[in-house]
Formats: C-alpha cells, sequence, structure tokens
C-alpha cells in the first residue's frame, strides 16, 4: 500500500475547530447571468457535435473557461473559504446524454484546475482557501425505477457508477481539489458508489483527502428521495468517517431548520455543513428563488447562533452577494462541537 499523502486539505480540519467555515453559492445562478447560447457552450472545439449542449454547464470549462474562473473568484472576494468545481453533471453516466461520456474525465480536470487557481491567487496563511471537487448524484439512480409499471427495473447498476465516479474523482484529484464533496444525495446507494470510488482512489494513489457527505431532503416528510429519514441516512454513510455530514438543495433555510438540528444532534462524530437555497423558487426575482441575501444570511446566523454549524454556504438562488451576508453574519459565532473531525477513511492525520 502506498504511504498516504495528507498534504491537500490538511488545514481544514483545525479550521472548522476554530471557527465556521464558509462555502460557496449557486453555479447555476450565477452562469444564468451570463445569458449564454448554444454557440457559447459549443466554443470552437464542439461546433459540429450532433446534440444540444446548452444548458450542460459541466461544458464551460472546457468551452468558456473564462467565465467559471470569474464565478470562483466573485465568491472567493465574497469570503468563501471553500468553493466547489464546476462538476455536478461531469460523470460520464450524466454527460452520457450530451454524447460527450468521454470528455468526462477533461471536463474534471479542466475543473479542479480553475478553481486551483482562483484558490490560489485569493489564498493567504491566515484565510487559505480551499477547492472541493463535487460529485453530483446523476441523472440515473441505483435505487428507484424509471419505470412505473416495472418496480424492479434499473437504469443503472451500482458499478457502473462507482466506475463513473472514480474516474471522476480522479480527474478532481489530477486537477487540484483539496477535498471531495459529495452532494446533493436523493439516492443513498448511489452516494455509497461514491464513496467506494474514493475510498478505492485513495488506496490506488496513496493520497487521503477529507470528504464532505451532502444529502437532500426533498419535502416536508423529512426524508430523502429514496426514502430514508436524515438519522437513517447519516448512519448509512458514517462508516466514511465524513469530515463532515450535511444537508443542500431542495428547501430553504427555514424548512431545512429541523432536519440539520436533528442531524447537529445525532452526527457527534464529524462536523456539519449546511447549503440551502435561497428560500423558494419565484420567477419573478433575478436569481430565481426569494430570498434576499440579507434574509438568507441571518436564517443561517439563528443555525450557528443555536450551534447547529461547522460549514455554511448557499445553494441554488444564491449568489456572491447572499455568500458575503452569510459570511458576515456567521462569523460571529463559534462552530458546532462535540465532534472528533475525522478525516476520510480509518486513518488518522499521524499516520502521515
Amino acid at each position: 500500500m502506498n504511504t498516504p499523502n495528507f498534504t491537500r486539505g490538511a488545514r481544514l480540519p483545525e479550521i472548522l475547530a476554530q471557527r465556521i467555515a464558509v462555502l460557496d453559492g449557486a453555479m447555476g445562478t450565477m452562469i444564468q447571468r451570463y445569458q449564454l447560447g448554444e454557440a457559447d457552450y459549443r466554443g470552437a472545439r464542439f461546433t459540429d457535435h450532433p446534440k444540444d449542449l446548452k444548458g450542460n454547464n459541466d461544458m464551460l470549462q472546457l468551452s468558456k473557461p473564462e467565465v467559471i474562473l470569474e464565478i470562483h473568484e466573485q465568491y472567493l472576494e465574497a469570503g468563501a473559504d471553500i468553493i466547489e468545481t464546476n462538476t455536478f453533471g461531469a460523470t460520464s453516466v450524466a454527460q452520457d446524454d450530451y454524447g460527450l461520456g468521454a470528455f468526462a474525465r477533461e471536463m474534471n480536470v479542466a475543473a479542479a484546475k480553475l478553481a486551483r487557481q482562483a484558490c490560489d491567487k485569493f489564498s493567504t496563511f491566515e484565510k487559505p482557501r480551499f477547492v472541493a471537487g463535487a460529485l453530483g448524484p446523476t441523472p440515473k439512480t441505483a435505487s428507484i425505477s424509471p419505470d412505473v409499471n416495472d418496480p424492479a427495473a434499473r437504469n443503472v447498476t451500482f458499478d457502473e457508477l462507482k466506475t463513473a465516479y472514480y474516474e471522476q474523482a480522479s480527474g478532481l484529484l489530477e486537477g487540484g481539489c483539496d477535498l471531495f464533496l459529495v452532494e446533493t444525495i436523493f439516492d443513498t446507494l448511489n452516494a455509497k458508489a461514491a464513496i467506494f470510488a474514493l475510498d478505492e482512489l485513495m488506496e490506488d494513489t496513496g493520497e487521503r483527502l477529507p470528504v464532505i457527505i451532502s444529502g437532500t431532503v426533498t419535502d416536508a416528510s423529512g426524508r430523502i428521495l429514496s426514502g430514508q429519514t436524515v438519522s437513517a441516512f447519516w448512519h448509512s454513510v458514517r462508516h466514511a468517517k465524513p469530515l463532515a455530514i450535511g444537508l443542500n438543495c431542495a428547501l430553504g433555510a427555514t424548512l431545512m431548520r429541523p432536519y440539520i438540528e436533528e442531524l447537529s444532534r445525532i452526527a457527534g462524530d464529524t462536523h456539519v455543513s449546511c447549503y440551502p437555497n435561497a428560500g423558494l423558487p419565484n420567477p419573478m426575482s433575478d436569481t430565481g428563488f426569494d430570498e434576499t441575501p440579507e434574509i438568507t444570511g441571518s436564517l443561517l446566523e439563528e443555525f450557528a447562533k443555536a450551534g447547529f454549524l461547522n460549514i455554511a454556504g448557499g445553494c441554488c438562488g444564491t449568489t456572491p452577494a447572499h455568500i458575503a451576508s452569510i459570511a458576515q453574519k456567521v462569523g460571529k459565532y463559534k462552530p458546532r462541537c462535540g465532534h472528533k473531525g475525522t478525516l476520510f477513511g480509518e486513518l488518522e492525520l499521524e499516520a502521515a
């Protein structure tokens, strides 16, 4: 077995013990502001591609890298400690829908390099910035049938998901990410495939990066789409010993509060992250959601004051202004305690 390398992201557990770290906000919301057309998504390289590419935001690190870099820098200027790579849908499973599965790894390498460039520009010793390699849920699910007439049907296997996630994570690692973020989990079996892939990658490379796992409660039932409660979700993934467990997307902070409170109570051996949407969808708003930066910041301030948080940020509808508000408001409070702050896997930092 290779000797573990803990250099990347090694200071993050120390920082989380000292203060609430700030994650960036929505990438898609910001991309929409650029009003990009089909030609922008294609760039010079994919002009003859047979399928429409507009809306495939993961393409932009190849066709419009300056847009992605500029968005990263705006979030860093707003005070984000951690920025996510633009790779929510950059698996071969997701990119096959566009006929671009063969380019998935390249998308991840390019995205991580852009985020790395932005973080290196803004990092100081007092305030280091970190690149989170984002692994999204994929449009296919290992637990739920795509056919209402055949509950046993599946359109993807665990091994296919694991292979796709391994390829994605390998690209993110090559591009320079500091940690991995398995996010917007609506199917825990998909998440387990990602966790398995990360564990395998760490074994193969000898690197041992922190991992954050973030699920998505889809409605007031308090369950993720595949049916688990927040408590069941945590107990299904806690074996991975993530740096943090959290919730994101689907709900605004007001509706998310009871679930974050529960997670904070039961996840005693790790940190807790929260990055909600900016409230409910609102087509009359310039962000498509109804909360102003002040409202979102104030709601997350309540979470911080209650002792729920170690990491706070924003999901759909949030902008650099939202992140600036969150950073200013949660910065007044000490981070949640009662955790060990372990890294991903069994190996401890001292093993280095």
